[in-house]
């Protein structure tokens, strides 16, 4: 059995170190797996290929670029990442707002993603480092400004729905012009954050502007051969993701397109939302597709480290089966972002020193995606409340077992059900990985 930790005020940073037992540890937790009752099978884990990402990489020196890259895409030596997230053309973490086509080029006739090729380029370094394709999701944060109700690009506005099937043929040149560059487009998102009136790039759909595209999504899906390509509902936060599921899944035709529900994180950590989803909808997939620690860099801060930690598990349990993380990398400011719009990342590049910088969030993400590979499925696991908990086996019989605390005390765990009884002390805000 291999313990990796992460620990607050120490070094230890995925480090391998002794499982040990306190016998002066007052505080117990009984954690019982049950390895016959298995959950969701995992997808994977990965972050997002935005344009900041990919130009902040062209702003450090090759070696240093190298490094970054290999942090994330390694699968033994980075975090194991196999997905990745694009926006369909500019979002806030592009240099600025933009399109693939002539505005008011109803034919899609001047289509080009050109502007894409460094991010096309990123995405196909991360496969030869990965070892493997990396499966892109692409999410929209707005159509054609001249589509929209407010013939704008930001502060909401709604996709007319004359639109309908001329956005739906726009999804299907992105994801031909990404495949054809050698990018493997996994699935679609309808809309990136449906009910955020944004000062950048966003679109407003109510759950029967969203059921109704799908439709014509679906079938334009269909029209084109590309049925195979994964259309997520929702995109946005976990409070009322249910609500927004049933309305649309309710209807069978829009049902049968849609392949799941995409959700975020900004929203009070309302973890019961996806378990309720999981239970109404078992036969439909969640994806968390989007979270970062807002409102500007946050150097230093082992809290976000452990938010990270905590998002993660508790999603986990509650059988979601993919990790999507915001933007891979941003500079000191925490962008750039063209509305200034400016979050963290696991990885931060100090421009002028060239120096990268791995976050908290980084470890923690890495004790989770570095040993639950893709194929892995959740074990069924139960105990007593005060620690966040997962346990996962892999497709080799390796069993994966993911602990956090972040009590101000040192807890002594108790785990029964792996073979013989596994006893250690996972000490005060820390997070461990079993391996058996």
């Amino acid at each position: 059995m291999t313990h990796i930790r992460t620990r607050k005020d120490s070094t230890e940073r995925l480090t391998k170190v002794d499982l040990t037992l306190s016998e002066t540890t007052l505080l117990e937790v009984k954690i019982e797996v049950d390895v016959k009752k298995r959950l969701q099978t995992i997808l994977g884990f990965g972050g997002a290929f935005t344009e900041a990402s990919t130009y902040n990489l062209s702003r450090i020196n090759p070696v240093a670029r190298g490094k970054a890259m290999k942090a994330y895409f390694d699968p033994v030596e980075g975090l194991g990442y196999t997905l990745g997230r694009v926006s369909i053309h500019g979002c806030d973490f592009s240099l600025g707002s933009y399109l693939y086509i002539k505005d008011y080029d109803d034919t899609l006739e001047s289509f080009d993603i050109s502007r894409d090729q460094p991010i096309i380029d990123t995405i196909l370094v991360a496969a030869k480092l990965a070892g493997q394709p990396i499966k892109i999701l692409a999410s929209p944060w707005t159509p054609p400004f001249w589509m929209k109700t407010n013939h704008s690009p930001i502060q909401g506005g709604k996709l007319i729905p004359s639109y309908y099937q001329t956005w739906a043929d726009y999804f299907v040149r992105f994801i031909s012009a990404y495949e054809k560059a050698g990018v493997d487009i996994f699935g679609v998102t309808v809309q990136n954050e449906p009910l955020a009136v944004q000062r950048w790039d966003s679109c407003i759909y109510d759950h029967e502007e969203e059921r109704d595209f799908v439709k014509v999504l679906g079938q334009t899906f269909e029209a084109h051969g590309l049925q195979d390509k994964k259309i997520l509902i929702w995109d946005h936060n976990r409070d009322v993701m249910v609500e927004r599921a049933k309305a649309i899944y309710d209807d069978p035709v829009a049902r049968r397109y849609v392949w799941g529900t995409a959700f975020h994180w900004y929203d009070n950590e309302q973890f019961n939302e996806v378990r309720k989803h999981a239970e109404l909808f078992p036969d439909k997939h969640l994806l968390f597709t989007e979270g970062c620690q807002e409102r500007g860099p946050h150097f230093d801060e082992y809290a976000v480290g452990e938010r990270y930690g905590r998002n993660m598990i508790n999603d986990l349990r509650n059988q979601t089966e993919g990790y999507i993380d915001w933007n891979l990398f941003l500079d000191d400011t925490g962008g750039p972002n063209h509305v200034n719009n400016l979050c963290s990342a696991p990885v931060m590049f100090k421009i002028f020193q060239e120096e990268v910088v791995l976050m908290p969030a980084y470890y923690y993400i890495g004790h989770i995606s570095r040993y639950v590979r893709p194929g892995a499925v959740q074990l069924a696991s139960s105990g007593h409340d005060g620690l966040w908990y997962v346990v996962f086996e892999n497709n080799d019989q390796s069993k994966v077992v993911i602990i956090q605390n972040e009590q101000d005390e040192d807890v002594n765990v108790f785990i029964s059900g792996l073979g013989d009884e596994i006893r250690f002390t996972c000490l005060k805000h820390s997070i461990s990985t079993l391996l058996i």
